[in-house]
């Protein structure tokens, strides 16, 4: 079972929409005993990294989620979802996040529009399943102001040219983070969210 976090902030129902277009039938989960059942788990989110956190804390979902990451359930975040995998963002400055990976979240500092808003490319890194089938320099979708700074260069599967080359998927055994929407990538992010639900325990070392 896929459980898709509701915290309150995200687009649940286009993610919850494109997770059924590639045969899942995910659950919109905002309890942590649904958490808890779930097989794998998706968190996405469009809002401030503070009160993301905040929310997550006060409904009582921040201690499933640390709990199904060690114990090798299967995580996606998406966008905000990937960032409060971090440990803080200069966004909310002392408000931590889930530290599932070491690292912070910063604002782009540039003469570049910013939000980050449009299509962009990916460029690899490494091989991770969840980009199986998916070429280097494919096209996605974005719209962000922070990215996140991956303290472990081992942690960056994919990285993407916006003022700075910064990491636009992360992975670490069962822990996925996309900085763009699958949700809103068509075809890529369609390929992206199949191999999502067919991953299982022998695709990680």
């Amino acid at each position: 079972m896929i459980a898709i976090v509701d915290y309150g902030m995200g687009n649940l129902c286009s993610v919850h929409k494109a997770l059924e277009r590639v045969g899942a039938s995910p659950l919109v989960a905002d309890s942590p005993g649904e958490l808890r059942r779930a097989d794998k788990i998706v968190i996405p989110g469009v809002g401030a990294f503070g009160d993301a956190m905040r929310e997550m804390e006060k409904r009582g979902l921040s201690a499933p989620v640390k709990e199904a990451a060690a114990r090798g359930k299967i995580l996606l975040g998406i966008c905000l979802g990937l960032q409060i995998f971090f440990e803080k963002s200069e966004e909310s400055p002392g408000v931590g996040g889930l530290g599932l990976f070491p690292g912070e979240v910063k604002r782009f500092v540039t003469h570049l529009k910013v939000p980050h808003m449009g299509w962009n490319q990916l460029r690899k890194r490494r091989r991770p399943p969840i980009l199986h089938g998916i070429e280097d320099g494919a096209f996605v979708y974005f719209v962000h102001s922070y990215y996140v700074t991956p303290e472990k260069a081992e942690d960056i599967a994919a990285t993407t040219d916006y003022a700075l080359e910064f990491a636009s998927c992360v992975w670490r055994g069962n822990l996925y983070g996309v900085q763009f929407h699958p949700e809103k990538s068509q075809a890529v992010g369609l390929k992206l969210l199949e191999n999502f639900v067919k991953l299982g325990d022998e695709n990680h070392a």
